[in-house]
């Protein structure tokens, strides 16, 4: 049944929005005056909460179009607005960032619009080429932001080893989905299972095929052993950048991959055996997850750079959310659906901090920019205890409910090990976020630092740190709205 024209027009109507706006930023920043460039920051979250309100009247609806290639449900919704409400904190908290730094340029905005694109476009899409497509929108706009700091050697190191990698890792994924389309005969995820399911044994091409994707999606996601770019890459970048690219990427590219495996490579294992069956596949996955979350963490507890320590904290939260596909269970897609929203929300407002101390005479990267910080700005030391505690799992935090759950969908599936290793990691973790808070309450600065904070970014901070208690205290709505999403794949 071929959609008509208008709906499918209104299934990408957010991504049309903000691709028209970034467009427009393109063609007219060279006009505007340099002392007003600073609109342009505020007409692109403008736009993005545009964006996020065209999203309500979608809510219930099924809509496939394009060929098939892109899907309006539930589950494509939930990462739409996620990807719309990162977007918008971090566009926010670039306004005085892009001041200190000198990089007050529209096309910087207009890049993070696009990279939105393409992330909620990935979220969306049921087919091997439009998430390939969708990805390289993502990532292509991630390489010029990782090097928009042009004077500055480790921007511009960053943006290099991040474009390197990157266009390997497509490669790998271009691969895997050849072998695949080569097999089935098509690259829609739908039409991939039934054929599989259709098939008495399984090729070899297929287990090649799927071994490719998951070393792609390990790249993207910056998992051991496909994680050594990432922390050059958080450290060089400018910080709202890092933050964007920590959690707004890695969120769209789980909702990619779990498309992947529950739409196009879930088929009946009775057909194939051992080979059929995800949870088989989930060993691979199990030792990936085992090593990404004891290596981010371990690496994690010499660093002096923030955002490298983060960066390695983000690697470590890549294995907690690969426990819930390890699992390949309902619960361990519930799981990882609740973990990634707590996951947005810790992350951002950990990074968040971070750019509040950015100042002429320090970018607030390193943790001795931390120290002091409790006695001359008491609610921002408070907010990061809270990011803290929520990293590490703590209650009475949205950490703690994300990492309930996904502890409990591997002890439902019997990988009882992966939990235990998860939970140590978890103990581990305490030292390095903790190390920053002794720094915050325990230590002096150096010198008496004022901050000039504007209200946008303290509003984004609050915002940040309320939520990620009140999804804490109170996460039924949270938890009945990811398990609407995941119906689809029942």
């Amino acid at each position: 049944m071929t959609t008509p024209p208008a709906l499918s027009l209104l299934v990408i109507l957010p991504e049309s929005i903000l691709t028209l706006l970034a467009s427009f930023i393109f063609v007219v920043e060279p006009f505007v005056p340099k002392k007003k460039k600073a609109w342009i920051g505020r007409l692109s979250v403008v736009g993005l909460l545009l964006s996020g309100l065209t999203i309500i009247p979608l809510v219930g609806r099924d809509i496939t179009a394009f060929a098939g290639m892109i899907t309006l449900d539930a589950y494509a919704l939930l990462f739409k607005g996620i990807l719309l409400l990162i977007a918008a904190a971090v566009v926010t908290l670039s306004f005085r960032y892009v001041r200190v730094e000198k990089i007050e340029i529209g096309e910087y905005y207009g890049l993070i619009l696009f990279a939105t694109v393409g992330a909620m476009l990935l979220a969306a899409s049921t087919d091997l080429l439009s998430i390939y497509l969708s990805l390289e929108l993502m990532s292509i706009s991630f390489y010029v932001l990782a090097a928009f700091m042009r004077k500055d050697p480790k921007s511009v190191e960053s943006g290099i080893k991040y474009f390197l990698t990157g266009v390997f890792t497509s490669g790998i994924i271009l691969y895997g989905i050849a072998l695949l389309y080569g097999m089935a005969g098509t690259t829609h995820l739908g039409a991939i299972s039934a054929y599989l399911s259709s098939q008495e044994a399984i090729s070899p091409l297929y287990v090649v095929a799927i071994i490719l994707l998951i070393a792609g999606v390990g790249f993207k996601i910056a998992a051991v052993p496909f994680h050594m770019w990432a922390p050059d890459v958080y450290e060089g970048a400018p910080t709202p950048v890092t933050a964007f690219l920590s959690t707004g990427s890695k969120i769209a590219v789980f909702a990619a991959f779990i498309r992947i495996l529950m739409t196009g490579l879930h088929f009946d294992p009775s057909h194939f055996g051992p080979l059929g069956d995800l949870k088989n596949w989930g060993w691979l996955l199990w030792w990936v997850a085992a090593l990404t979350m004891t290596f981010g963490n371990i690496a994690a507890l010499t660093q002096t750079n923030f955002k490298r320590l983060l960066a390695y904290s983000s690697i470590a939260q890549s294995g907690y959310l690969l426990i819930g596909l390890v699992a390949a269970s309902e619960t361990g897609r519930i799981a990882v659906l609740i973990y990634a929203i707590a996951y947005a929300l810790m992350t951002l407002g950990a990074f968040a901090t971070s750019i509040l101390l950015c100042d002429k005479n320090s970018r607030g990267d390193q943790i001795s920019d931390f120290q002091g910080v409790a006695r001359q700005h008491p609610a921002i030391a408070a907010a990061f205890v809270i990011f803290a505690l929520s990293l590490v799992g703590i209650p009475p935090t949205a950490g703690f409910i994300g990492k309930l759950y996904l502890f409990n969908a591997a002890i439902q599936e019997g990988f009882y090990s992966l939990a235990v290793i998860g939970i140590l990691n978890s103990v581990v973790s305490l030292y390095y976020y903790f190390k920053i808070i002794v720094a915050m309450y325990m230590e002096e600065a150096e010198e008496e630092r004022v901050l000039s904070v504007s209200r946008p970014e303290l509003a984004v901070l609050a915002a940040m740190a309320i939520g990620t208690l009140l999804l804490g205290l109170y996460p039924e709505a949270m938890i009945r709205m990811v398990m609407t999403s995941v119906q689809i794949f029942s």
